[in-house]
């Protein structure tokens, strides 16, 4: 069966064709053998001061991208420690030792970075959850849509993936010393904070994130693990608890549609690369296909990763491409930032996904389809029935077959639309693939290498996901044992004109602290109610008000400001009307 698109890739001046019933596998390994080297060199160049991209930028520094319309020319601890994810794990798995440099100076960098206050609080009072700062290693100060709380549990993932080497290389006094004083912050600020609302990784949303809370989980399972290595039992059972509540939380993103919900506030369907990126982030193939993990061959992971695909056919590129065929993949179907187009990472996550599962169905030696998969399977193999297929059997090397042909389609999608010189931009255009947004995206190359990785037969470091089971009752406290949260839905009654929206600012953080630019937006899908569900903390008093925000003017509510006290457990709504 044929998965693949013909294609012409400009970046060689050479035609290559997955030609009908044929497969694609040679033109991505003659993709992948061009563009990977072109993506480590241009990966490198935006990091520090003698990278070639990053003028101006400290040691250790990574730049989102060299781009300045839009300007990207700052440092996101999200990014960056996926950046260093790729590059500690390339180093780790013995495919460059010469990386240790970039690592020693991602270390001092972040060392520095913590402690710089900045408009989130400082280093003990949430500016953890600063999301960017300037090159400089000094504080952003404009507004954007903060805290992002992914941030430091990626962070503390990076870093603890390089303690767990160094451990086993003899290094415990480095690893004691050194690294675990910054990802301790980190752990802490996870356990403290995993409760409370966060802007997601597209800077966004303000409500609960499925990707944050999964990587604030595995987060917290590594540490336990270097925790207990290096003597510092004393975090292990705080560290534990909150690891069990969030495990717990993480099941409530699942929606009976067949897909995680990505975000719990925003107004949107849900399906979201959001989801894509948690199953390839959190990949752990010990794990096997777990489902409360969300590995990525779990029947979960694949009706959700068929449900986003889906989503996208709403692109003019994607018109006419079959069911079993690559598409190109955006953030989410509603997105509308530069128009609205794919995104290299999101189409290349797509394929590491895939190749993940292939990794975990040949290593277990069998591949599971249920009834909540098999409409994934059922659309690379017509009629495949529920059941287990062994190794042995000729299903199991037809659909691992298929599965990789699939995977190389989305390659091969990535590698169309790749401009001749092989550099990744953010975006490619949904009309005609051009590349738009910021040039030269460091993610972007990031992705492409764990990519290549996947297919390669890459395996990650297991981070302690096999075998867990979520807990009979689930709390969402934080840590110490108090400031738990509650679900308040805010409805609001009010007519705008075409291009108005209404959102809601208060008194505490996870209303945006009284800010009007990072108010939080309403949904306008129930209009005139406009509604939002926001988690806030448990038996607190609390102040709000409404806003309205109109080619750019901001106008609030009249006098007095609202208020309430939120119930100790259970959910809460205000129902309101303009005033």
């Amino acid at each position: 069966m044929s998965v693949c698109v013909p294609i012409f890739l400009a970046v060689y001046n050479v035609a290559f064709v997955c030609a009908f019933l044929h497969s694609c596998s040679n033109t991505v390994d003659a993709y992948f053998a061009t563009e990977s080297p072109i993506a480590k060199d241009k990966l490198l160049a935006n990091i520090g001061r003698n990278g070639s991209e990053s003028s101006g930028a400290k040691s250790g520094i990574v730049i989102a991208s060299p781009s300045t319309n839009p300007n990207y020319v700052y440092t996101w601890t999200r990014d960056s420690a996926l950046v260093f994810q790729t590059i500690i794990d390339q180093y780790t798995l013995g495919l460059d030792t010469s990386l240790r440099s970039q690592i020693d100076n991602y270390v001092a960098a972040q060392k520095i970075i913590q402690q710089v206050s900045n408009p989130s609080g400082t280093v003990s009072t949430g500016g953890l959850g600063e999301p960017k700062f300037n090159i400089d290693e000094t504080a952003f100060t404009g507004a954007w849509g903060r805290p992002q709380r992914d941030g430091p549990a990626l962070r503390a993932n990076a870093l603890i993936t390089w303690a767990n080497f160094l451990l086993t290389q003899g290094n415990s006094s480095y690893v004691s010393v050194t690294l675990w004083p910054i990802i301790k912050l980190d752990l802490d600020y996870v356990s403290a904070n995993w409760n409370q609302t966060t802007f997601d990784l597209w800077e966004e949303v303000s409500s609960s994130s499925f990707f944050t809370t999964a990587v604030q989980h595995r987060a917290l399972r590594q540490g336990i693990a270097l925790a207990t290595a290096i003597g510092q039992a004393d975090v292990v059972s705080g560290y534990t608890t909150q690891a069990a509540n969030i495990l717990c939380f993480l099941q409530s993103y699942w929606n009976s549609g067949g897909y995680m919900t990505a975000n719990t506030g925003g107004g949107r369907s849900g399906k979201d690369a959001n989801t894509v990126l948690t199953s390839i982030h959190t990949f752990d193939a010990a794990a096997g296909c777990d489902s409360v993990t969300f590995q990525p061959c779990s029947d979960r992971a694949l009706s959700n990763l068929l449900t986003y695909i889906n989503a996208f056919r709403i692109y003019a590129i994607n018109s006419g491409i079959a069911a079993n065929q690559g598409l190109a993949t955006g953030r989410y179907p509603e997105d509308s930032y530069f128009g609205g187009n794919p995104w290299y990472l999101a189409t290349l996550a797509v394929a590491e996904q895939l190749y993940d599962a292939l990794i975990v169905w040949k290593q277990q030696g069998s591949i599971d389809v249920t009834a909540l998969s098999q409409p994934f399977f059922a659309n690379l193999s017509p009629g495949i029935a529920i059941g287990t297929y062994p190794s042995s059997s000729a299903t199991f090397t037809t659909l691992t077959a298929a599965v990789k042909e699939y995977a190389d389609s989305f390659v091969a999608v990535v590698a169309k639309y790749t401009p001749s010189g092989g550099g990744l931009s953010e975006q490619y255009s949904r009309s005609n693939g051009a590349p738009t947004s910021a040039a030269d995206l460091t993610w972007s190359y990031a992705a492409l290498l764990t990519a290549n990785g996947a297919r390669n037969g890459m395996v990650p470091t297991s981070w302690g996901a096999k075998g867990l089971t979520v807990p009979t009752t689930c709390q969402r406290g934080g840590s110490g044992g108090g400031g738990g949260t509650v679900a308040v839905s805010f409805n609001v009654q009010a007519t705008t004109v075409f291009g108005e929206n209404i959102y809601v600012t208060g008194s505490v953080d996870g209303l945006a602290n009284w800010s009007p630019d990072n108010a939080l937006l309403l949904s306008a899908d129930s209009y005139p109610i406009w509604k939002i569900t926001v988690n806030l903390p448990a038996s607190t008093s609390i102040q709000y008000k409404y806003i309205r925000k109109f080619n750019g003017a901001v106008t609030w509510e009249s006098d007095p400001n609202r208020q309430f006290t939120t119930p100790a457990s259970g959910s809460f709504t205000p129902n309101d009307v303009w005033r």
